[in-house]
């Protein structure tokens, strides 16, 4: 775990640590939102769609404590703030990926 990761009691399922990390719905999808680069709050919630400021807000913080996701804060008025995922973050392409891949193919056959 990095130094910026919170220091908190894992379970011992390495599938079930990767579930407490990116298992909600709306932080699969703010991963796959970075994974092609830096994106401002309002970008991030529009490309994600019917998330709520609030919801967004927690998942980001939660995200940036587990040390997947950085954020940037600009010193303007109004607030400029980025985002962008962490060496971290960027290490769980192959499994987005995979996830991809499984509902192409689930969608394939079941349309």
């Amino acid at each position: 775990m990095s130094e910026q990761t919170e220091k908190k009691e894992l379970p011992a399922c390495p599938v079930e640590t990767t579930l407490t990390l990116i298992g909600d719905k709306w932080k699969v999808l703010i991963l796959r939102d970075l994974l092609p680069g830096t994106k401002r709050f309002g970008e991030l919630k529009k490309s994600i769609g019917n998330v709520s400021q609030k919801v967004l807000t927690a998942q980001l913080r939660d995200m940036e404590k587990s040390g997947l996701v950085n954020r940037k804060v600009y010193p303007e008025v109004p607030p400029h703030v980025e985002y962008s995922l962490t060496e971290l973050g960027r290490s769980l392409q192959p499994i987005l990926d995979a996830l991809r891949d499984w509902g192409e193919e689930y969608k394939a056959k079941n349309a």
